[in-house]
């Protein structure tokens, strides 16, 4: 299958590998440390980047819950199984621990020319055997980084492949560091050929995850990918969300609750707390501990408000991967329904409610993208964007700019999001804006007022920038440029 994408990515692997290869680093030998969300594509991408090396490399992936012994023996004879030039020369060992298994890896390197080893699900190791991480520091400095290779540590949990770096870890300070994100909104386009303003839509159902993106064929409408998706119960669309779920909370608890919560639309944690205990809301020594958890794992993110005083306390929540959030909001209940060969009911419900559901979930992804294309030449000082509310949520401002966050020093500009396909940004969205750019702390009357809209502007409005979807996804189109 075509690989596609992954531009930047792939250019950033080079790199290190040239590190390698020309002598440049500290140690000859490089270590990185890959995270990224269940899914992501990150496995498909380093596979994809041995190919393409023209080096010789192995790539071991741990199976989670396997014995330990088990695992050392199969990461030998993958090694047996590579290009590397001296991997005869361990054939048949039995490795006692994980120390004497990375020794063996490093006799098997060859010393002369570059080579990539990768290992992939790092978590699933160090939850085997908890010598695991010891072994690798040791193994690293006595011999790995002696080698002309690049070592490749994957893992999609976030919170223990970010522990590896942590000061008092063993291997702190000695790899570097990249997070595989979904696919860009220029790489959904360059997939489905779309116009920009149907990309963004592709993009905030599919969250740019490449299983789920790859079957939107060129050309293929919205209602097109979701007909056929829906009448398949196997589809990708379908099956990932819940793969991704059982891979973070195999056990139903309380977190799965919390998280479905806010995937239908709940922000605040009282409400949250009332929704997921169905009636008695769950106890904030409960709930707490829940949503920093979702948090350290990058399942969700919490908002607060940006402008010119902090307000820490008044927080939202949200689902952090756009595909999950809509996972969550329709497809979850629909599998069934999908089953039974009635993916036309979802289909059904999606579009009944999708004008309303795409306003509210397509703010983060166009303050991501303003983010990517600011600070520019016309806000060259801009390099915070948020949106600000109160506790009534009245008013709530969509886009606040501003020279640094989560407290600004100066607020550069009061914006507003009006995302339909047949209503411009009016007269009456503008003096809304205008009038409660006042209750923003830190913005008053010259502030600038800006606005993000799917249908343009009518005619004479003052307002001092406008973007529409052309802007948003060119935005990520520089990032590879």
């Amino acid at each position: 299958m075509e690989f596609r994408g992954r531009v930047a990515d792939l250019a950033l692997l080079d790199r290190q590998l040239e590190l390698v290869s020309a002598g440049k680093g500290s140690t000859r030998g490089q270590a990185l440390i890959m995270t990224g969300r269940r899914r992501v594509g990150k496995s498909r991408l380093v596979q994809e980047f041995c190919d393409r090396s023209a080096v010789p490399y192995v790539v071991f992936q741990a199976t989670r819950g396997r014995n330990a012994a088990a695992e050392r023996s199969d990461f030998i004879e993958g090694i047996g199984q590579s290009g590397l030039r001296g991997a005869e020369l361990i054939e048949g060992l039995e490795p006692r621990d994980w120390n004497q298994a990375l020794r063996s890896l490093a006799v098997a390197l060859p010393d002369d020319t570059p080579s990539i080893v990768v290992l992939d699900e790092v978590p699933w190791l160090i939850e085997q055997d908890g010598e695991f991480e010891g072994a690798l520091q040791t193994a690293w400095d006595r011999h790995l980084s002696n080698k002309p290779v690049l070592m490749i540590l994957v893992g999609s949990d976030l919170s223990i492949m970010e522990s590896l770096q942590e000061y008092g870890r063993p291997f702190f300070g000695r790899a570097a560091r990249m997070t595989v994100r979904p696919l860009s909104l220029s790489d959904v386009q360059s997939m489905t050929g779309l116009p920009a303003a149907e990309t963004i839509d592709a993009f905030l159902i599919t969250g740019g995850l490449p299983e789920v993106i790859r079957p939107w064929e060129p050309g293929m409408t919205r209602a097109d990918y979701l007909r056929d998706s829906l009448a398949n119960p196997l589809s990708p669309l379908l099956m990932a969300g819940e793969l991704t779920l059982l891979g973070e909370f195999p056990e139903a608890t309380y977190t799965r609750t919390v998280l479905e919560s806010i995937g239908t639309g709940e922000r605040t944690f009282g409400s949250i707390a009332n929704k997921a205990g169905a009636g008695s809301p769950i106890p904030s020594g409960t709930l707490s501990p829940i949503l920093a958890n979702l948090i350290a794992k990058r399942v969700i993110a919490v908002d607060i408000p940006l402008s010119g005083k902090l307000d820490s306390k008044n927080k939202r929540y949200r689902v952090a991967d756009p595909y999950l959030r809509f996972w969550l909001a329709f497809l979850q209940r629909g599998i069934a329904e999908s089953e039974r060969g009635r993916g036309d009911l979802v289909h059904r419900r999606i579009e009944r409610s999708w004008t309303s559901w795409r306003g509210r979930a397509v703010e983060p992804v166009i303050r991501e993208s303003l983010a990517m294309m600011l600070p520019a030449d016309e806000w060259p000082e801009t390099e915070a964007i948020g949106g600000w509310w109160n506790r009534q949520n009245n008013p709530e401002i969509d886009l606040i700019g501003a020279d640094r966050s989560p407290v600004a020093n100066r607020i550069h500009f009061v914006g507003s999001i009006k995302w339909l396909e047949d209503q411009p940004f009016s007269r009456h969205d503008y003096d809304c804006l205008a009038r409660d750019r006042f209750s923003v702390p830190g913005s008053d009357h010259q502030t600038p007022l800006v606005a993000v809209t799917r249908s343009g502007v009518v005619d004479a409005l003052p307002l001092t920038q406008v973007w529409g979807p052309d802007h948003l996804v060119d935005a990520w189109r520089r990032t590879v440029g």
